[in-house]
């Protein structure tokens, strides 16, 4: 599947902050250590994970090492500010960041979340837009949600290292965007998914719009933690399913959240076609595989079981058969909502493994019979006896 690119015609910096004035930082000490990483461990998050860990403790201190790091070291790249593109590899937004020392919102974001996850951090980047100036941008944003001392707060490496002026990046530290309360963010970042608004009343694309971002408890009352559970507990298809519906149901207000809703469900028709064509594939494999089996099986019966076998050796012959058309039939079930095609190849095999599974049932009874008998008695199953009483094998 090819990439799905973010692009605008213009740009209402929503991948960088503006400046504010400087307030006292309480993590004077904290940050002067983080900005002490020599450069020798910062060409991977590997290194930049176990210089944090040696030199910090706390869960909050570690992450603000991290975005400290990031807002003083990575500079934001103008000259790609359009194209955001979520469906890149993470990895790869990671190396590109750190060789180059530059990189947009997904970057900065990605960067963090990686980091956080070797420190053992719990953490997402979040997908979304923002509202700034009473205006909601046009172009589509990345931060980060960690979990610190059980408590979700979210971070913006990005808008927290400095702001676009007159077509220049202007690095300066916004303390605003680091360990944000969620009922704060929300004021300006607003998730596709409303789930990683962390908030027990997740307010709607219309009201952030309207900068109606204000607790209402009026709403149904949504269970954020739980949720976050559920989501965890799912395969990567089901999540995207998942996100796709809340997504649907906060409303379609704009392009950006139409476009998201849009490639999440190109992705998941990827996924269904993907998974109907590795199900069909696995399972003919797994057939194919099942008749070298029972071909071995009665070739070897054929030759009435010579050379000699113990008992164990021959059911597990035809055991091998028959698991393997078991396999091939639950893959099968694999096949979801096939094309004409695809349906019509799906009958033909069904036929064929139905058969194949017949032959091979009729089989293991014949051999539960042939290992009931004596050993004498054994040596006649391996004969038919006709009207004219000649024996034929």
């Amino acid at each position: 599947m090819r990439k799905l690119v973010f692009a605008t015609l213009a740009i209402l910096i929503s991948c960088a902050s503006y400046a504010e004035k400087a307030t006292v930082s309480p993590y004077t000490a904290v940050d002067k250590k983080a900005l002490a990483m020599p450069d020798s461990v910062t060409g991977n998050t590997m290194a930049i994970a176990r210089y944090i860990s040696a030199n910090f403790t706390g869960d909050r201190d570690k992450t603000r090492a991290i975005f400290v790091w990031l807002a003083n070291n990575i500079r934001y790249d103008l000259a790609n500010m359009y194209a955001i593109n979520f469906y890149e590899k993470r990895e790869e937004k990671v190396t590109k960041a750190l060789a180059t020392r530059e990189g947009i919102c997904e970057a900065y974001a990605a960067i963090f979340q990686d980091v956080c996850t070797k420190l053992g951090i719990k953490s997402y980047v979040v997908e979304g837009y923002t509202r700034q100036n009473g205006f909601a941008s046009y172009i589509p944003h990345a931060w980060n949600a960690a979990n610190v001392g059980g408590e979700w707060l979210l971070f913006d490496p990005t808008w927290g290292s400095g702001y676009v002026s007159n077509s220049k990046f202007v690095r300066k530290m916004n303390e605003s965007y680091f360990a944000a309360k969620p009922a704060t963010l929300i004021k300006s970042h607003m998730p596709f998914d409303y789930l990683w608004q962390f908030l027990q009343y997740p307010i709607s694309n219309q009201e952030f719009y309207d900068g109606k971002t204000a607790e209402n408890k009026s709403k149904p009352l949504f269970s954020f933690a739980d949720s976050l559970k559920v989501y965890e507990a799912l395969s990567e298809t089901d999540q995207l399913s998942a996100a796709a519906e809340r997504i649907e149901r906060n409303g379609l207000k704009n392009a950006m959240v139409f476009d998201r809703l849009h490639h999440i469900k190109a992705q998941l028709e990827h996924d269904r076609q993907s998974g109907t064509v590795n199900a069909y594939n696995g399972a003919i494999a797994d057939y194919n595989e099942g008749l070298g089996y029972y071909n071995e099986f009665i070739e070897y019966r054929n030759k009435q079981f010579t050379p000699s076998r113990s008992d164990a050796e021959i059911q597990a012959m035809l055991d091998a058969a028959t698991n393997s058309f078991s396999s091939a039939r639950k893959k099968l079930t694999g096949v979801k909502q096939p094309d004409q095609q695809t349906a019509t190849l799906v009958i033909q095999f069904n036929k064929s493994l139905e058969e194949a599974e017949s032959h091979t049932q009729e089989m293991q009874e014949w051999l539960k019979k042939y290992f009931s008998k004596s050993r004498f008695a054994r040596k006649s199953m391996f004969y038919k006896i006709t009207w004219m009483g000649m024996p034929l094998i």
